[in-house]
């Protein structure tokens, strides 16, 4: 049986923790900035657990390999 490969779109936009779950980066930070808060540019800097139950089962089946 051939090795599992990983997901490398997943590697580079998630992070594994070492209890398991799944950090992402937040959105909405790159561009349109001028009207966003300093405070609300900063929140959106940071990165946050992954919510869904649904949606971390994907990506840890794509980040099986890690």
């Amino acid at each position: 049986m051939p090795k599992m490969k990983t997901k490398k779109c997943a590697v580079k936009r998630m992070k594994l923790t070492k209890g398991g779950k799944i950090l992402r980066s937040q959105g909405g930070h790159a561009h349109l900035n001028n009207g966003k808060t300093r405070s609300r540019k900063n929140r959106l800097g940071g990165r946050t657990v992954l919510g869904s139950l649904k949606m971390t089962k994907t990506y840890a089946r794509a980040l099986q390999g890690r």
